[in-house]
């Protein structure tokens, strides 16, 4: 009886190492003997107790891993600090295992290298300005390399790219005087459109003013123009009535005469200073003594 229950404890023990459950996304590197056998895929694996064995479980799932904070000197002799993280899966666990001791310090010890094989190239502006340029090279010079590895990179990041204190410090101070000028050339410029502005303001101002002025002259001298005209007409009526009234009462030279002379007379009390008198006239003025000789013999 003892003895059967020693079996059954070697029979259960021999199925239990003879069953290896691997779990989804990953794989197992199944030794027999020392030498490489097969790779175990997910699910259910027999194999054989005491013969076979897991040397590692490897996973399949993107990963990541994150660089210590590197101090790299860039060209122009500035010493600053890059923190970076690698994304990458195994797409031959057989080579991830038998090809390099260790993978993930070979990737990080080929990260830091090329870091600072890239980024001493470099200028210190153009590494801040330059980001993407640096995680595709990275990318690139690391999936090349890490490909014997059975390894594929797919994506490189640089986190943080820290300067010296004190090159942050006049990076801070040339940044505050580059806003300022941007802020004085904006001010300068509202200030220049401003003045245009106004200048065109006064100008349409003074046009408007000027046409409206020449408008108003123009409508001042229809409007005397016109009321010449009407003065004109209606004298030249009441002249055309007085003649009418003259003729139709048929006068006699004398009165002629002395109607001639009030016309004169009302002439002569105008603003020129000069009265050019017809020859005909002459005639009238020469009877105006005897006219007044007669007047007065009356008078007496």
């Amino acid at each position: 009886m003892p003895f059967l229950i020693v079996v059954f404890i070697i029979i259960v023990i021999i199925a239990i190492r003879s069953i290896k459950i691997v779990q989804q996304s990953e794989v197992c590197i199944i030794e027999r003997l020392g030498r490489f056998h097969k790779v175990a895929e997910p699910g259910v694996n027999i194999i054989v107790p005491f013969v076979d064995n897991v040397r590692a479980v490897v996973s399949l799932k993107q990963q990541t891993m994150d660089i210590p904070p590197q101090g790299v000197i860039t060209a122009d002799n500035v010493t600053i600090t890059i923190d970076t993280v690698v994304f990458y899966k195994i797409t031959d666990p057989t080579k991830a295992i038998y090809e390099i001791q260790n993978l993930t310090q070979g990737i990080q010890y080929l990260a830091i290298t090329t870091i600072r094989d890239i980024v001493g190239k470099m200028e210190l502006d153009q590494t801040f300005s330059s980001r993407d340029l640096i995680n595709d090279r990275l990318r690139a010079i690391l999936d090349e390399a890490t490909d014997i590895w059975g390894c594929k990179i797919d994506r490189v990041e640089i986190k943080d790219i820290t300067p010296p204190p004190d090159i942050r410090d006049a990076m801070e101070k040339q940044m505050n005087a580059e806003r300022n000028k941007r802020a004085l050339i904006l001010q300068a410029e509202g200030e220049r459109q401003s003045q245009i502005t106004l200048a065109e303001g006064r100008k349409e101002a003074a046009i408007l003013d000027a046409e409206a002025e020449k408008e108003s002259q123009i409508r001042r001298a229809a409007g005397e123009a016109e009321a010449i005209k009407k003065v004109a007409e209606a004298r030249s009526k009441e002249i055309s009535m007085v003649y009418e009234a003259i003729k139709a009462a048929d006068p006699n030279e004398k009165l002629v005469q002395l109607k001639s002379l009030e016309t004169l007379q009302e002439v002569a009390k105008g603003e020129a200073n000069k009265i050019f008198i017809p020859f005909e006239a002459t005639s009238t003025l020469s009877s105006l003594g005897s006219i007044k000789d007669v007047m007065t013999d009356d008078k007496k």
